[in-house]
This record gives structure tokens, sequence and C-alpha cells, in this order.
């Protein structure tokens, strides 16, 4: 104990108070609503835990968060594991936060993965149940509260990007214990309507008791009937929903939903200038390509007379040609012909026997070449150069 006499000083004073209530409050459990939230630079939060009626400062460090799979938000319900001190520097009443989860997780999250298990097994997941969202759509239908900023932001993002698309919204609570059959419900009566091309069901963040309605069965069970391509953009980018699993497509956000469902006016325009000036040069560059076409084939273009006159030269060189081919043709016949005749006369024997030679025959008509085929006595004829003569054989000579 202090000496009742003794004077302490402020830091003295903190610092046994932190002692005692250190000492006082082993490790202990808390729960009330997170507000004035702030992640410092230096990773440690500092936010403050109400309730109706109080509210206590907190600190988590580093070291814990780190090892937390989500980050708290304003206004979220937690239940936090905690050990009261003093701040000694400020003299602030506080709690020290080992440990930090969602209040009541525990059964949420519990029936959360059973349901998702039984839908996974069931096939409402698969890849070849999810339908294409159109590129072009003309009409896009929204399930969501009437009065939601979900609603404004899908509206805003299509008549910026897209004024032409035509929405229909399809009222319905996204909040509460009774919302699930309604947000069903009103999936449905798209479905049955047909009267438009898709389908965004979405709704804002918030906490996980606020998106729970989308992570009922009978919701899941609706988007999955659905003959309508579905968009599921429920809470932030980091929620995840049954309906997310189950829907055709998740958006991170509703605006994203919008941007998916609705091409860009403004780059489509673009697009539509590009292809114009692209079409122009293409129709530029080939008209230019065909008036030298032109110029060239107008070059050789000849008029009729031209035509004629050109004909009538060409076939006067023709016959030309024709002519002076008959003469050398002429020619060398005459000369192969002149040839022939001597080569002829050469070879007559007639021309033999008029350097004086004679043709004996028998008078069977055989000719005589060896004296062999003769007797004495045999008559001969005798074929001179010109005329002939009977003779008689009188003697031979080998």
């Amino acid at each position: 104990m202090t000496d009742p006499q003794r004077v302490l000083s402020v830091s003295e004073l903190n610092r046994m108070a932190r002692e005692v209530l250190e000492q006082s409050f082993p490790l202990f459990w808390v729960s009330g609503e997170i507000s004035n939230l702030t992640r410092a630079a230096s990773g440690h939060w500092y936010f403050s835990l109400k309730d109706q009626g109080a509210q206590v400062r907190c600190v988590m460090f580093r070291g814990r968060n780190s090892y937390l799979d989500w980050i708290p938000r304003e206004g979220d319900k937690v239940e936090a594991r905690a050990v009261v001190t003093l701040y000694e520097a400020r003299g602030d009443f506080q709690l020290t936060i080992e440990f930090l989860q969602r209040a009541g997780l525990g059964s949420l999250f519990e029936a959360y993965e059973q349901l998702k298990a039984k839908l996974a097994a069931e096939g409402l997941f698969a890849s070849e149940h999810k339908l294409a969202i159109p590129a072009h759509p003309a009409t896009v239908g929204v399930v969501t509260s009437a009065d939601a900023a979900a609603l404004r932001d899908v509206l805003t993002t299509l008549r910026r990007r897209m004024p032409a698309v035509k929405v229909i919204i399809y009222p319905t609570p996204v909040q509460g214990k009774t919302a699930a059959p309604l947000i069903a419900q009103a999936i449905r009566r798209a479905d049955e309507r047909a009267e438009c091309d898709v389908l965004i069901v979405c709704r804002g963040g918030g906490s996980i008791e606020d998106l729970w309605p989308f992570n009922e069965e009978v919701v899941a069970r609706a988007i999955h009937a659905c003959r309508l391509p579905v968009i599921s953009a429920v809470g932030h980018e980091t929620d995840f929903t049954i309906a997310d699993f189950v829907a055709d497509h998740r958006a991170a956000t509703p605006t994203a939903a919008a941007e998916l469902t609705s091409p860009d006016r403004q780059a489509l325009l673009r697009s539509v200038q590009q292809s114009g000036l692209r079409l122009q040069r293409v129709m530029q560059n080939r008209i230019q390509q065909r008036q030298q076409q032109l110029d060239y084939l107008n070059r050789r273009l000849l008029s009729p007379m031209q035509q004629l006159a050109h004909r009538r030269h060409h076939l006067e060189q023709l016959q030309l040609r024709l002519q002076h081919a008959m003469a050398r043709q002429l020619q060398r016949r005459q000369q192969q012909w002149q040839g022939l005749q001597q080569s002829l006369a050469h070879l007559n024997p007639r021309a033999v026997l008029q350097r004086g030679y004679a043709l004996v025959e028998k008078i069977n008509g055989e000719l005589v070449q060896d004296s062999t085929q003769l007797q004495a006595g045999d008559q001969v004829r005798l074929t001179l150069g010109k005329g002939s003569a009977d003779a008689e054989i009188r003697k031979l000579q080998p």
C-alpha cells in the first residue's frame, strides 16, 4: 500500500492505476459496436466499443490484428477478447484487444458453410449452368429496394454509360428476417414476365446480418431457376454471399454490375468514329487506285479509226512476211529439187553407157555380170549409150 502522506506524481499515479486494473481484470470477452475506427500508419487499430449506455476506448496492435482474415468497419457488432489497461501518457482507461470476431458469427458461419456445401453438391454452382451476359441488352431488370443507394448507383451508371437502355425495377426489401422470400418472389416475377434481357440482384454494403437474406436457400434456388442471366452484386468487393456463387456472374458492387450490363456509350461512339475514319481512308484509297487504273486504260484506249489503221498496217506486215516466207520456201524447194536431179543423174545407168560402157543381157533378160554365166555360142543383147545390138559369144576369158 502507498503511504497516504506521500505525494505522488501523475506518472506514478497512472502507473499504479494500470497495475491495479491489469491485476484485477484477467483476459475476458466483451461485446459492442465499433465506432471511431482508425487504422494508423503503424498498423495499429484504434476504436471504441459502445452499447446503448456507455463506450470504452480500445486498441488492437498490429501483431494481433494481422492474424484476422477480415477488417472491421464502422458500425460492426463484434465480440472482443481483451484485457483492461490504462494508457499512462494520457490517463485513458482502455482495452487492449487480443482477438476480434463478428458478434454471433459462429452460428451464422456454420449455417453459411452448410448451405454452401449442400448447394455445391447439387450442382447449383456448376459453370455449365452459367448463362452469358448479353453484350448489348435493350432492357435491364433490377431486384432491390426502391429507396436503396444501390439502386441509385445502378441507375446513375446506366444513364451515364447508355441512356437508351430501358430499366425495369422489381422492388423488394433487401434486409430483415422476412426479406429472403420477398427477394425470391421478385426474382421469380422477373423471370415470369421475361421483359428484360439481364437481371441485376443487388444491395449495398452492410454487416453479415444485413446481407444474410442473400445467404438464404430460397433466394439461391430462385436465382438458379431463373431463365434470365442473373448478376449478383451484394455488398462490397470483399463480401461473398450464396447468391454470388449461384448467379451467372458476380459483380463486386452494384455500380460494377451496371457497368457489366451496359456498353460505354462514349466508347462506342469513339469506336464508330474510328471505324468511319478507317472506312473513309479505305474508300479514298480505292477511289485513287481506280482513278489511276482508269488513267492507264485511257492511255491504252484507241479510237476505231486508229484501231483500223493499226489492223491494216499489221495485216500488210503479215502479207509481206508471208510473201517473204513463201519465196524462201520456194527457193529452198528448188534447191532441193536441183540437188535431187543431180543425184539422180549421177545414179542413172544410161549416163554410164554414154561414156562407152555397154549393158550385157542374155536372151531371157538375165543381166550378165560374170563370164561364168556365159558359154560359147550364147546369144546376148548389148545395150549401148544409143541403141542396142545382138551378139554371139564365141570365146570366153576367165
